[in-house]
């Protein structure tokens, strides 16, 4: 059993664009190094660098939190600019706890890939982390989470309840998770989603709004990859969801993440801004892609 920290670097790629890739390297090595160090000082152990981030494991929960919340302070309170100039460097972390094998110095398990998920879903300067790893912090610690509700990680067939790590109360009220808060919408929220030429408008507590080929549904698209009846949108418990209902599966995409949470006859919230493939990934040839926006 271990407690495994994934840390990675927000917007690496622009700063190797601007940088250059050997001023970069050299900067994105400097740093990951010095905070290995702090990881270790929490008596962390590095398993790799990850070329803008670091794979860390702990015998213990607490120490992984502790040292996850420096780091975030040590960045917040000495900024460090790449090549001195431009945004100060942020950090996105997840953690996860459970079962890990390590094989030839290298680590693998289900939670080695939630912690990766949770730091892909994190925001700038986020740690993000579960159920499991509350359950195992001391009371002062799991004071520090705030519960964003069940979410699904890619790859994993059920949901996994998510908390934010509260470690700066006076900013945590504007926080977000991919640039939308997570604590459940107003009940003033609307959605907007279009897609093929169309745009629907979603109210809280209004009618579901469905997607799919079916020519009575909200949104109808004319593709084969979509089933008659491909997904829904409803608001439920403070957020919008999206339920898929489809033969081919649903890919969502939030914010800049690359990768998507594909929805298989499962759900997750829709927050923020993103794309929704429907039946396939949004880089297959003429893929039927959405585009939504949450709004307050």
């Amino acid at each position: 059993m271990a407690c495994v920290v994934f840390a990675d670097l927000v917007g690496s790629t622009g700063i190797f664009e601007r940088l250059g890739d050997a001023t970069a390297g050299r900067f994105v090595t400097q740093l990951t190094t010095a905070l290995a160090k702090v990881f270790e000082q929490h008596n962390g152990r590095v398993v790799k660098l990850l070329g803008d981030g670091l794979f860390v494991v702990f015998p213990q929960e607490d120490q992984a939190l502790t040292a996850c919340i420096a780091i975030q302070e040590r960045l917040q309170h000495k900024p460090v600019r790449p090549g001195g100039v431009g945004r100060p460097v942020q950090m996105q972390m997840g953690i996860e706890s459970g079962e890990v094998v390590e094989i030839q110095g290298d680590c693998y398990g289900d939670a080695v890939n939630s912690a990766a998920r949770l730091a892909d879903l994190a925001g700038a300067d986020q740690i993000l982390t579960t159920q499991r790893v509350r359950d195992a912090l001391p009371p002062g610690q799991q004071e520090k989470l705030r519960g964003l509700g069940p979410m699904y990680l890619r790859g994993k067939a059920g949901a996994t309840e998510v908390y934010r790590v509260e470690w700066q109360p006076e900013h945590d009220a504007d926080a977000t998770v991919m640039g939308a808060s997570m604590f459940g919408q107003p009940m003033g929220a609307q959605l907007e989603i279009s897609i093929g030429g169309q745009t629907r408008l979603l109210e809280a507590d209004g009618e579901p709004l469905t997607l799919g080929r079916s020519a009575t549904a909200d949104l109808a698209v004319n593709d084969t990859r979509v089933s008659r009846l491909h997904a829904t949108i409803e608001w439920r418990g403070g957020h919008f969801v999206l339920i898929d209902a489809s033969s081919f599966g649903t890919w969502v995409y939030f914010g800049n993440q690359p990768e998507p949470v594909v929805l298989r006859r499962t759900e997750c919230y829709l927050v923020g801004q993103g794309q929704i493939a429907l039946g396939c990934d949004r880089n297959a040839e003429a893929a039927p892609v959405a585009t939504f926006s949450v709004l307050s």
